[in-house]
């Protein structure tokens, strides 16, 4: 620009390309048609129909049976109606989507900005006002979030001014760059979350040195090289979830758990699930795996795994630990040992993990019983669970953030998202076996058969209570995959008796159901909750615990040293002879990307 100044972007040149088009739908906003739809259904007063996630077109064709106290919901269309009138005047600045300057700049965008912020604060709070079981309740307010969030202005290039001002700046590159990239996301069949080309699992992620011991169709077993000259007799197993791969435990140094874990004295083994693959060679290769069920994955992993490293260490008892799914999973197989008069174990640790599924939070939307029959029906004998479907429904749990930022930032805006080794780990989807998938989905999400001792797998009926096992269960405060006091309930079940003392430490992190457990001890970051107590609820418990300010990995690590037994030298060589290293960690099949 001439002198250095940079040319001032007015409202109408930099709305040019998009104000016909506003103007087509400025009328929609100010005429807000679901004012006449409840001005109708408040002098109907009908009652609520069966609804159901699938056929809620939100709100035109739902409002008039959806139940709600006539009285609450005039004074809400009231107060309704005078923010929508006086939007002009709204703050949009503490919207992350709206809190660039160039929102509060112009004129047009300010307005539809305010306009939407309105009915967006005033939609989610009339979902509170129905009267609907909680099951009904959520789904209608999941399909209301996914609604809002797709039609914020933010997402349109016609109403972003930034998106706009960025192409006049860049004389239509960015356009031109954007559309690149959602060429490659469509090949690709989902939204680049980050620059994955500056990742290679085994190059930069999962790099912590170790060698896989043992593998079967279903999974490998890696060892890791000590780091330390003595070690605790009894080894640690770690059984993450099948459901992502292995290595948000083992991202790069500085924020592994498992290197943090070797550090401080133990020896730990590692499953590492397959991704199956649709193609015939796959199956060829590794044995019809489409039709592995609920009881194959226990077998094959967490059981196999157990015996294995019993084998290979030649200690007397083995320290478990189970991540989500993997925690589910872990605690069936010890379940299922216990019935049979099996105690492998020594201690349990699990990090956010469901064992009593009766209140699942968000995902609970997915789980009915016409979801879950339809999965049966195409499922239940064979086939593959894509990872891609499974990823995209992880992703609607937070619209904004992980959907539709990208959608602007990449498609709008043409920038390249930045490098993050937890977002690239977060785009390495796994496929699952059908039938494993939906029994899963059917005994313990919708029936909650693993905590009504209810379940049976491997020929024994499964009872938590029996396990009666050292454990540390960890929850993260704002997990939307494993609510804390779902998390709390499932503690509940381990406890062997009421009679007698449960030897239980429940632990509360901040953040999420992902950086409430990766956090570092050394960046002292966020904090935990804990006490010594374990009473029966979770807002007592709360009440009592002291917050401590750091990473919880310190108080795990110490709490695990009382169960590891005596040290003894580092071993100098991985595996045994019965169980010989097959290949450098993280081996084969955490390499292989979902299709």
């Amino acid at each position: 620009m001439p002198n250095g100044k940079k040319k001032a972007y007015t409202q109408s040149n930099i709305f040019t390309p998009g104000l016909e088009a506003f103007e087509s739908l400025r009328g929609l906003w100010e005429e807000n048609p679901y004012l006449a739809s409840f001005n109708d259904w408040l002098t109907q007063g009908q009652t609520h129909a069966p609804l159901h996630l699938t056929s809620l077109p939100f709100p035109l064709s739902l409002l008039p049976s959806l139940p709600v106290d006539p009285a609450q919901c005039s004074d809400w269309l009231n107060r309704y109606t005078a923010a929508l009138q006086n939007s002009a005047s709204k703050d949009i600045s503490t919207d992350k989507r709206f809190a660039a300057n160039s929102w509060k700049q112009h004129e047009f965008a300010h307005q539809i900005a305010a306009l939407y912020s309105v009915h967006e604060a005033f939609l989610d709070e009339f979902i509170t006002l129905l009267k609907l079981p909680s099951k009904q309740q959520a789904q209608i307010k999941f399909s209301l979030d996914q609604w809002l969030a797709a039609i914020a202005p933010s997402n349109y290039l016609a109403f972003n001014p930034e998106a706009l001002q960025i192409l006049q700046e860049t004389k239509g590159e960015s356009l031109s760059r954007g559309l690149a990239h959602l060429l490659e996301d469509l090949h690709k069949g989902r939204i680049s979350q980050t620059n994955e080309a500056v990742f290679e699992v085994g190059k930069n992620v999962a790099t912590t040195p170790g060698a896989v011991v043992y593998e079967n169709p279903f999974m490998q077993l890696i060892q890791y090289q000590p780091l330390t000259k003595t070690v605790f007799k009894r080894p640690l197993l770690i059984v993450p979830p099948c459901i992502n791969k292995f290595y948000i435990l083992d991202l790069q140094a500085e924020n592994s758990f498992v290197r943090y874990a070797i550090e401080h004295g133990h020896t730990v083994f590692l499953i590492s699930w397959r991704n199956p693959l649709p193609d015939a060679s796959d199956q060829e290769s590794f044995g019809n795996i489409e039709q592995a069920s609920w009881d194959d994955y226990l077998s094959n992993g967490p059981l196999t795994a157990l015996e294995v490293v019993s084998q290979i260490s030649k200690a007397d008892k083995i320290n478990t630990l189970g991540f989500c799914v993997g925690g589910t999973l872990l605690s069936a197989a010890l379940a299922a040992l216990a019935a049979k008069k099996q105690f492998p174990a020594a201690s349990l640790t699990l990090l956010t993990t469901l064992l009593d599924f009766s209140e699942p939070g968000i995902l609970g939307v997915y789980v009915d019983e016409q979801q879950v029959a339809l999965r049966e029906a195409t499922l239940s004998q064979s086939g593959l669970m894509p990872g891609r479907e499974l990823a995209s429904s992880f992703s609607s749990l937070r619209p904004n953030d992980l959907i539709w930022n990208y959608v602007v930032n990449n498609y709008l805006k043409g920038q390249s998202p930045p490098a993050f080794d937890l977002l690239y780990w977060n785009s390495d989807s796994t496929n699952l076996p059908g039938p494993m998938f939906v029994q899963y989905l059917r005994r313990l999400y919708l029936d909650n058969a693993l905590a009504k001792t209810e379940l049976e797998s491997l020929g024994v009926r499964l009872d938590l209570k029996k396990i009666n096992l050292p454990s540390y269960v960890l929850a993260a405060r704002e997990d939307h995959i494993v609510p804390w006091k779902s998390a709390y309930a499932s503690a509940q079940h381990l406890k062997p008796s009421a009679k007698k003392p449960a030897n239980i430490r429940f632990v509360l992190a901040a953040a999420g159901h992902i950086a409430g457990v990766i956090n570092p001890a050394n960046k002292n970051k966020r904090s935990f909750w804990s006490t010594a107590t374990l009473p029966d609820n979770a807002e007592q418990w709360f009440s009592a615990a002291k917050e401590t300010p750091g990473s919880w990995w310190a108080d795990w690590s110490k709490w695990l040293a009382a169960y590891g037994g005596s040290r003894i030298p580092a071993p100098k060589n991985l595996g045994s002879p019965e169980h010989k290293v097959i290949e450098p960690a993280p081996g084969r099949y955490v390499k292989v990307r979902a299709v």
